[in-house]
């Protein structure tokens, strides 16, 4: 016990710190009904923030924390409410890539303010013992961590709890026109929940950065550790979010107790949080999590088809035009190469997210699978070129069926969640192994052997690609215009309805599921044999698939179309934009995932809502006065915006 305490200590601070995020999550998820991916670049916002002023203009450190916690915080509450509320009027799946998109927005800012390079945060809470637990020193700092994080809990829960704002918060979800006839405006406690999550999200990010140092991936990374911590409080809970927190501070700390020092489970202690969150989502009780608002149903279109001769001009010009690609392009040929395997795994991507309204934020890992494994067979085992691409696609078969499981329980957010967390897992843990890319993280992926060709040059390997991404078009294509398509299209728009006419919903969703990961894994082997090499840390990480998700939400919802725009916007583009496009990339992606994100559905109108925002509809009682003319107006808007859209005066 005495050998363990060290690591329980440890493993309590940073758990502390893991579920003030967590609260603070929670908090804005409750009232809202939006969970925001964007909550760890709100604490990476603040830790810069609080660097700048203590470290670079020498305030107090208690003043600058004030400052960043009392006065940034509230003002990214106040701006996220406004997005977070017109986030409630779409589908659940666009409201995941609107927060991921915001997210790469403020992680890009922070790249290209002070640089991708980690720097070093000095650690300004007092040091030195504060007391002793049989034998084991308990520092000033810790002691303060937790202090801050148990009175953080108990004012917030004792705000619900006892407070007039505290009860509105709680009702405004359940009913927030009923509220509003009660005088209280449903804006004004959805803005001040926000103010309060986003103050304790900065307050989670100052109380980390002398731990990781400023990193606006890690800091960002971490954070999402508070998810683990928010799935154990079922997403509703702020006491028992933050005794989850706890707990995976101290599982992680003694899980680097136990297995830190193996090779086999060397990243165990890392993806502790990540393996919590998949655990709880996937064993989690259907009606046990809280369950998030519905958003708008998509609407099913049929768009006006142009004439069948023009369509076939235009599909032989592209192809002829894809064709000429190495005669035209010279040296700049790798990063069509790079695109058109990228346009692969778009449309793997597309099956999930276009056709079945799906969300699968590990689809780097589908890749990463299919990429070792051509390597495995091609280089290791000397199988035929072909045979083993096929093989790399099949070996991400299974992953995919594993990953269908939590789509079987989970939709929306908590399926986001749940990929996530289990491609973050992967990374930890799998990546290292033999099996994929070993201690080093790198792979070597052979180039198919030509009959008659020396070498496989850029342009030979290029036009094997596009004979392949032509097979994948043509499968997706016709996938998507059989009886399998149109039932992927029913289950997006209703799963319930499919299911009460006697379809198999479940099944549906291991196909498709299934059918991605495929080609996914064939578009992931292209990849590494593209470069000759797969690295586990360049181009497979947790956050391409953030990248991706975004990427093809700005291509549109075409599958075929929306795939080669994809693969031209994130390889193409950047070699002839130049060394600035390429650094304001990460936050243009983000910011136009976030406005297609709103407006994917065809039914928001981005105009409208920038209209109404910033006209207020006028309630007068006559002879009243301006006490009851202003709760009249609160009175009736709630009426109003749960009717209709349009301003209405009364």
């Amino acid at each position: 016990m005495h050998d363990l305490l060290p690591f329980v200590v440890s493993g309590l601070t940073a758990g502390s710190i893991y579920g003030i995020a967590g609260v603070g999550l929670v908090l804005t998820y409750r009232t809202s009904g939006v969970f925001n991916f964007a909550h760890g670049a709100v604490a990476a916002a603040g830790a810069y923030a609080f660097w700048e002023l203590d470290s670079r203009h020498g305030w107090p450190w208690p003043l600058a924390g004030a400052v960043c916690v009392l006065v940034l915080g509230p003002v990214a509450g106040f701006t996220l409410e406004r997005l977070g509320r017109a986030l409630a009027e779409v589908r659940p799946a666009m409201r995941v890539v609107a927060t991921i998109g915001l997210l790469l927005m403020v992680q890009g800012l922070l790249a290209v303010i002070y640089g991708a390079a980690t720097r070093p945060s000095p650690q300004f809470l007092p040091k030195g013992t504060a007391l002793r637990i049989f034998d084991v020193a308990v520092g000033w700092d810790q002691l303060i961590t937790g202090l801050i994080g148990v009175g953080a809990v108990a004012g917030l829960t004792l705000l619900l709890k006892r407070s007039r704002t505290g009860i509105a918060m709680r009702g405004v979800v359940d009913d927030s026109t009923l509220l509003a006839l009660l005088a209280t405006s449903p804006a004004r406690i959805r803005r001040t929940a926000w103010m309060y999550g986003s103050a304790v999200a900065v307050a989670s990010g100052i109380l980390i950065a002398p731990v990781l140092g400023l990193d606006p991936l890690l800091l960002t990374l971490l954070v999402v550790a508070a998810f683990g911590a928010a799935a154990i409080g079922r997403f509703s809970s702020l006491p028992l979010t933050y005794g989850g927190g706890l707990l995976v501070g101290v599982g992680a700390a003694l899980a680097q107790r136990y297995v830190g020092g193996s090779r086999v489970a060397a990243g165990l202690p890392a993806s502790f949080p990540f393996l919590v969150l998949f655990a709880v989502l996937v064993a989690a009780k259907p009606g046990r999590l809280f369950s998030e608002p519905g958003g708008r149903r998509r609407v099913i279109r049929s768009p006006q088809p142009l004439p069948a001769a023009v369509r076939r001009t235009g599909y032989a010009g592209l192809a002829l035009l894809l064709l000429l690609v190495p005669h035209v392009v010279g040296s700049r040929l790798p990063v069509y190469l790079n695109g058109l395997t990228m346009a692969i795994l778009f449309l793997s991507l597309g099956l999930l997210v276009h056709l079945s309204d799906q969300v699968s934020l590990c689809h780097a890992a589908f890749a990463a699978i299919g990429a070792t494994t051509l390597g495995h067979l091609a280089g290791g085992l000397g199988l035929p070129w072909p045979v083993a691409l096929v093989g790399a696609g099949l070996a991400a078969v299974p992953l995919g069926a594993v990953v269908a499981v939590p789509a079987i329980r989970l939709a929306g957010i908590y399926l986001a969640l749940a990929t996530f967390g289990f491609g973050l897992l992967l990374q930890r843990v799998v990546y290292p192994s033999g099996i994929m890319f070993g201690g080093g993280g790198f792979r070597s992926v052979p180039r198919p052997v030509i009959p008659g060709v020396s070498g496989t040059s850029d342009t030979a390997f290029y036009y094997v690609v596009l004979a392949i991404a032509a097979l994948a078009a043509l499968l997706v294509f016709a996938l998507s215009r059989t009886r399998l398509g149109r039932l992927l299209r029913a289950m997006a728009d209703s799963p319930i309805a499919l299911a009460t006419h006697g379809t198999n919903v479940t099944m549906l969703r291991v196909i498709v599921f299934c059918l991605s990961a495929f080609l996914a894994g064939i578009g992931g082997a292209l990849l590494g044999a593209g470069a000759t090499a797969a690295q586990s840390f360049a181009g497979f990480g947790p956050f391409e698939s953030l990248t991706w998700l975004t990427v093809l939400v700005i291509a549109g919802s075409s599958l075929i179309r929306g795939a080669l725009l994809g693969g031209l916007i994130l390889s193409v583009l950047p070699a002839y934009l130049g060394s600035t496009y390429t650094e304001w990339q990460t936050v243009g992606f983000g910011f136009i995932a976030l406005v297609a994100a709103l407006a994917a559905d065809g039914r928001y109108d981005i105009a409208g809502w920038l209209r109404r925002s910033t006209t207020r509809t006028q309630f007068r009682i006559e002879g009243g006065s301006r006490r009851q003319n202003r709760l009249a107006e609160e009175r009736f808007a709630g009426r109003v915006a749960a009717r209709s859209e349009a301003p209405v005066a009364l």
